[in-house]
């Protein structure tokens, strides 16, 4: 763990900077970079679009804030001031998600924009983003595994961490997610390469996405992160299961939306 890359000393102050919010700044543009070039393939207005992206790391940021609050709300409401501290660690994503999700949508419709066009282009730009959020993740010691004795198991002393767990051999989830998000990203600029329709690309990334998370969750400790069946089934995979039907169902149409207009030309 290395919550802290570098410390600025000027003498009369000393300014920490945090490699959470380090890492998540990288992410930050370099999804706001891959949105536009992306944007530019596609013949949109690539600075728009950054705009828009912009916007949405922002509200899924905040989502992401929010439902970690709610998952310990006894502890922020005794301790209010620490809900400010987002270098420290304590992001939900898919509270993000779902911020992001409803304000794209919200803004899609107001400005009459084509949904599915818009998804191929932000999707990759979302991923990237959390792959390098993850890595933060790894730094400030939260989204934490399970106790194992594998060789590659990593030990973490973060106030996340639950003192029974503290300075334990365990699985390094982060990293694992990090990859597949690496692995998913290039996977998606492919499929946006070679895509046959508009969607493709931003429904492939919300039904694979659902299948990687709730893959890691079964290596998580972090059991704060809650449950829909104590033990059984997390928050997260209950909301992958959803997410995942819902996109394959809406790929499943979109496919044939596409074989038709190909048949009538």
């Amino acid at each position: 763990m290395f919550p802290l890359l570098y410390e600025i000393n000027l003498g009369f102050i000393h300014i920490p900077l945090h490699t959470y919010g380090f890492m998540i700044a990288i992410g930050f543009l370099l999804g706001i970079a891959t949105v536009r070039k992306l944007s530019a393939k596609s013949g949109m207005n690539p600075d728009v679009n950054a705009d828009l992206a912009f916007w949405l790391l922002m509200y899924g940021f905040l989502g992401a804030r929010i439902l970690f609050v709610i998952t310990r709300f006894d502890y922020f409401l005794a301790n209010p001031m620490d809900i400010i501290k987002v270098w420290e660690g304590g992001l939900v994503f898919f509270g993000g998600l779902i911020a992001a999700t409803a304000y794209a949508f919200y803004y899609f419709r107001k400005h009459r924009l084509n949904i599915w066009r818009m998804l191929d282009v932000l999707s990759p730009g979302l991923v990237i983003a959390h792959a390098f959020g993850r890595i933060g993740c790894l730094s400030a010691g939260c989204c934490y595994g399970k106790p194992t004795d594998v060789p590659w198991a990593i030990k973490l002393n973060s106030d996340l961490v639950d003192d029974s767990l503290k300075n334990v051999p365990l699985h390094p989830t982060q990293i694992y997610e990090a990859l597949a998000l690496f692995i998913l990203y290039f996977g998606l600029l492919h499929i946006f390469r070679t895509k046959k329709f508009d969607g493709q690309v931003g429904l492939t990334y919300f039904m694979l996405y659902p299948i990687i998370r709730s893959l890691i969750e079964i290596f998580r400790g972090d059991t704060i992160r809650g449950f829909v069946i104590d033990g059984i089934l997390s928050t997260s995979q209950f909301i992958s299961i959803l997410v995942f039907i819902g996109a394959s169902m809406m790929l499943i149409i979109r496919l044939k939306q596409a074989e038709k207009n190909v048949s009538r030309i």
